[in-house]
């Protein structure tokens, strides 16, 4: 991803048009992911998770490898595109998860998973940029198709799921697993938390490098401090995701993501005052303390409330609801960072938060006394 632009720079978009193709192959393949995931959960109900990380592992490596090969930007998009409508590998992999492991144990699990996946997020750029620099950028994505090989071939012989099919006449509709949820005013609390989550994490990302800039005037190792800013809520979220999921399991998961929001909150504001890169950097570094609490937390009041017959439907709402908000957030936040300032920008995240507070103790105000929502 680092290079992306300089890759669709390199296919003969010029100007700033390369700038609108770039924010067009991080979108569509979002988008499309999560207007498809509906149906993804279904069939994943109806014959089983690991088929479905399978189907969706083996398209990865081709449209990954395959961008390796195309012509113009035209095809870029239209792999892209692909990518996301049959994408699916994670939440299918915490549903397949979240089913599986014991309901008091299920904060501890998916954090672990959600440590798996802020790891290969951290990790990925930094090692993308010097692979490109090292073998260029098209071969990058001849190497990371071979990786996402890797991955279909251990999830087909050593991922195993206990998973019983569902005879086609006896398969809920979507609006019978609703039905059948324990409570349904959590569940639709939590798909809006999600959404908004996603706006508040993304919003700022896309001009994260541009603030840093008007924060210093040494230019001389300035991607290199970006980098290590970009990275530092990712660094903070992978070493407490396991134990924010453990203490999640003991108090409440949704006392937890209380707390996190708050916690968010409170981290988020002062970073519209900084006055160099470092300050932001220790901000950033301690808002993934924050972010560790908040997905898996969610994650595991989802598995929770969801009947086992329909989870993977839950959850590819769930991831429905994710893909708009990593839309809409780097929309919104480019738009008021263009418009008005960086600092209004992330002042603007830090009021999409305090929604978030207000509606998440909206959504658990009957259960704040309780150690759980069941």
């Amino acid at each position: 991803m680092p290079f992306l632009p300089l890759y669709i720079q390199g296919l003969g978009v010029k100007g700033g048009n390369v700038e609108l193709y770039s924010g067009l192959a991080f979108s569509l393949t979002a988008l499309a992911s999560g207007l498809v995931a509906p149906i993804w959960g279904r069939l994943a109900d109806e014959h089983g998770r690991k088929v479905m990380m399978v189907r969706a592992s083996i398209v990865m490596t081709l449209t990954m490898g395959g961008l390796a090969f195309v012509p113009n930007v035209w095809w870029l998009l239209g792999l892209r595109l692909l990518m996301g409508f049959f994408s699916g590998y994670i939440p299918n992999s915490t549903a397949m998860i979240a089913s599986q492991a014991p309901k008091d144990k299920s904060g501890y699990a998916l954090g672990t998973l959600s440590t798996a996946m802020v790891s290969g997020t951290l990790i990925g750029p930094s090692l993308g940029g010097l692979l490109a620099q090292w073998f260029g950028m098209s071969n990058v994505f001849l190497i990371v198709g071979g990786l996402l090989a890797l991955a279909t071939f251990l999830t087909i012989f050593f991922v195993h799921e206990n998973f019983e099919p569902v005879p086609k006449g006896e398969m809920l509709s979507s609006k019978e697993i609703i039905n059948k949820v324990s409570n349904k005013q959590i569940l639709f609390g939590l798909l809006v938390t999600t959404f908004i989550i996603q706006i508040t994490s993304q919003s700022i990302e896309p001009f994260v490098t541009l603030y840093i800039k008007t924060l210093t005037t040494n230019t001389n190792n300035l991607m290199f401090i970006s980098g290590l800013i970009v990275s530092a809520v990712g660094l903070s979220a992978m070493l407490s995701s396991s134990f924010l999921g453990r203490l999640g399991d003991k108090y409440g998961s949704h006392r937890l993501i209380l707390i996190g929001l708050v916690f968010t909150f409170v981290i988020y504001l002062p970073m519209a005052l900084v006055q160099n890169p470092w300050q932001l950097g220790i901000l950033r570094f301690l808002l993934g303390f924050g972010t560790g609490a908040l997905m898996p937390s969610v994650n595991s009041l989802l598995s929770k409330i969801t009947p086992k017959e329909g989870v993977s439907r839950i959850f590819a709402y769930a991831q429905m609801c994710s893909n708009l908000g990593m839309v809409t957030g780097p929309l919104v936040g480019s738009a008021i960072a263009g418009y008005i300032s960086y600092r209004a920008a992330i002042v603007g995240t830090s009021l999409f938060v305090v929604v978030n507070i207000i509606w998440s103790f909206i959504n658990f105000r009957k259960y704040l006394g309780r150690r759980s929502i069941l």
